[in-house]
């Protein structure tokens, strides 16, 4: 059996040279900026700092802006919180199963994490059911958690329902963490957001969104889209294949994923759909990315650090 860490390592070796991983590394430590109850020392304030670390009293004393520095903490617990319902079993935009972007996310931050000493732990399940692989440190421990998520999500699983694993997650963690949140294209109703609030007061929260394959379209391609039919074989090939709709095990002919009309609509839906869920995270002030494919990964996750940073 293949090492799924070893594969996320292969890409993050793949995808950029030393300088742009030093970079990453960089990023992730930003995250965390060290921040204890141990105050250490002041230092002149440099454009880009908090504007909640600065120490007025000294301020006005030395005549221009100081920050409050802490003694650093050194180590932290990452959270990875991820869906393994039957949803990430579908097809992804690029072709690939939504899952293997999944680990593949989740192997990247779960590695950073652990090349700066903290200790990784994991919450995933679908919608009856969660688990929790409490946080250690070590590359056997980080092989664990990604076998998990892989092993435990199929298209014969129940349907996902993330605000299960981030229910949980509130209920069970009042420690400050990071969480590292992996899902499908949800659109967060209310009680989605009310959760997320009471989540983001708590803990430092990332999110990245795997993107669905397209149900319509010419080029539109795999399960979440073409799936088996009602007898659980593949349908024979004879015109436009039919569409399969993982989360509603629903069949859209293939006749009509290609109609203009239905194109254009399913693109208008989908539109509505991203921009709800953008407007939701950024309202709760959660850096938020979209990955198609495990190329998109190493990307995504340089970007959702340098928003969480910069506060975007």
């Amino acid at each position: 059996m293949s090492s799924l860490l070893t594969r996320v390592k292969s890409k993050m070796s793949i995808f950029a040279h030393r300088k742009a991983r030093g970079m990453l590394d960089g990023e992730y430590g930003s995250v965390f900026k060290g921040r204890s109850l141990d105050f250490d020392d002041l230092r002149a304030y440099i454009p880009g700092d908090e504007v909640r670390d600065i120490d007025w009293k000294a301020s006005a004393r030395h005549g221009s802006p100081l920050i409050r520095r802490y003694v650093a903490v050194r180590r932290q617990t990452v959270l990875l919180v991820t869906d393994t319902g039957r949803n990430m079993a579908a097809s992804a935009l690029g072709g690939e199963e939504k899952k293997d972007i999944a680990v593949m996310a989740l192997g990247v931050v779960g590695y950073l994490a652990h090349r700066h000493g903290d200790v990784v732990g994991l919450v995933c399940g679908d919608g009856t059911s969660t688990r929790c692989l409490p946080a250690k440190a070590g590359e056997p421990h980080l092989e664990r958690l990604l076998r998990e998520v892989n092993d435990a999500t199929a298209l014969t699983s129940p349907r996902s329902n993330i605000s299960e694993q981030l229910s949980y997650v509130a209920r069970n963690f009042g420690q400050r963490m990071l969480l590292f949140v992996v899902a499908d294209e949800l659109v967060p109703d209310a009680g989605m957001e009310r959760l997320l609030r009471r989540l983001r007061a708590q803990h430092e929260v990332l999110w990245l969104t795997v993107r669905d394959a397209q149900l319509a379209g010419p080029d539109s391609a795999g399960t979440n889209s073409a799936g088996p039919n009602s007898a659980g074989t593949q349908a024979p090939a004879t015109g436009p294949a039919d569409r399969y709709d993982v989360a509603d095990a629903r069949f859209l002919p293939g006749r009509l994923a290609t109609s203009d009309a239905v194109i254009r609509a399913y693109a208008a839906a989908q539109d509505q759909r991203d921009a709800a869920r953008e407007a939701v995270l950024r309202r709760m002030g959660i850096a938020h990315v979209n990955a198609g494919s495990s190329h998109d990964v190493m990307p995504a996750v340089f970007s959702l650090l340098e928003r969480h940073r910069r506060g975007k």
